[in-house]
């Protein structure tokens, strides 16, 4: 690319959404080169601590979008809980949106994103999208199942909330049908699993993409509980799912990081979720490797080139602090040797995610054990994996 046509570095970035994700970006800011004005619910929010300044304002306000974007040069997000009717009303006009609102229906809406792969020939497990349970494909559907399905509802999930395992088929009935009365809702078959793992995407507004390496992931109750490096899969597995986000970073075109999560079983890789914002898979980049998925969220939306991903250890262990039924001592968790603790900032509440810990070394012994002696000494309700 010419230097003719190289993208203007935008130095004011607003961020969507003040919880632990923006709260990093705001810690990587400085180092970027880049000003961060934040869109908070409240004026405690997690990352008003480590933003340059702070607006007040629902994420799908539009008065406050418009404000914060009369303020800045471009608009990320550090979640999907987004109007995108009123974001590509605010595009329409001139905002910058990185990713844009087209981009980020692929992780607002479960029901496109599934019908979007699946069109364009990219592997995910078998799925109807229904508004009800009078739609006629339902039965067979469900009938060709060997269990009873997975019922996603198609916007506002998270974190395990909108996900929901009946045990039979009266069941799935009436969870989709409660889930109906918000819009389409995903029904799924229940695949099993012999590995989940994630890969983060970073692509530039020239379209130069940089990929993080594949890292395994071990859920609870829909929450992630430990993320590690490298991931477990054979060299076969991981080239699957190298190729597939490959094909999904080229299908969707955002600009900044896109995390994938897969489904890994006896008959293959199959993307599970696409994320389109730093993600909980990506935190053990911080001091994993030569660049941070934030710091590189950053440069890819304010239009610097992209760095180097490439890892500064031989394993990682990352453990997430999830508030146990009583507090426990950040200052015990810091006084575990070689392991680095993020405190997110928030007071304790069970099952609320307070922060994470990160430990680095040779071999896979050592650092899962640090790590796990932290987050127990924080007070994490998370069992060891």
């Amino acid at each position: 690319m010419s230097s003719a046509t190289k993208p203007t570095v935008s130095e004011r970035i607003g961020v969507v959404g003040a919880g632990q994700l923006a709260r990093m970006m705001g810690e990587a800011a400085r180092d970027v080169g880049v000003t961060i004005t934040l869109l908070a619910n409240a004026p405690d929010d997690s990352a008003v601590a480590t933003c340059s300044t702070v607006l007040v304002g629902a994420a799908n306000d539009e008065l406050a979008l418009r404000e914060l974007a009369s303020a800045v040069d471009v608009i990320t997000f550090d979640h999907e809980l987004v109007d995108l009717e009123v974001l590509g009303k605010l595009e329409a006009e001139g905002v910058i949106l990185r990713p844009s609102s087209e981009a980020l229906r692929y992780a607002v809406d479960k029901a496109f994103q599934r019908q979007a792969l699946e069109a364009a020939g990219i592997a995910v497990p078998r799925f109807l999208v229904v508004r009800s349970t009078t739609d006629e494909r339902l039965a067979s559907f469900l009938d060709e199942l060997a269990s009873p399905p997975v019922v996603k509802a198609a916007r506002g999930g998270y974190d395990g909330r909108g996900v929901a395992f009946p045990s039979n088929r009266d069941e799935t009935l009436e969870v989709i049908d409660e889930m109906s009365r918000a819009g389409d809702v995903v029904v799924e078959e229940h695949l099993q699993l012999t590995e989940e793992v994630a890969q983060l995407v970073v692509r530039s507004v020239d379209g130069s993409v940089v990929f993080y390496p594949v890292v395994s992931t071990v859920q609870r109750d829909g929450m992630c509980v430990e993320v590690h490096y490298p991931s477990d899969l054979d060299e076969k597995a991981t080239d699957e799912a190298f190729h597939l986000s490959e094909s999904v970073a080229s299908l969707i075109r955002g600009v900044g990081v896109m995390a994938i999560e897969y489904f890994v079983t006896d008959d293959g890789v199959l993307v599970n979720e696409v994320a389109l914002r730093p993600h909980n898979s990506g935190h053990w980049t911080i001091e994993g490797t030569l660049t941070s998925q934030f710091a590189q969220h950053l440069r890819a939306v304010s239009g610097q080139p992209l760095a180097s991903a490439t890892p500064v250890t031989s394993h990682a262990t990352m453990v997430n602090v999830v508030g146990a039924d009583l507090p426990g001592s950040l200052d015990a968790a810091r006084s575990v040797g070689d392991t680095f603790v993020h405190d997110y900032g928030k007071s304790w509440r069970p099952g609320r995610k307070l922060g994470h810990v990160t430990a680095l070394g040779d071999e896979p012994a050592s650092p899962h054990v640090r790590a796990w002696n932290s987050a127990r000494a924080y007070g994490t309700v998370t069992r060891e994996a």
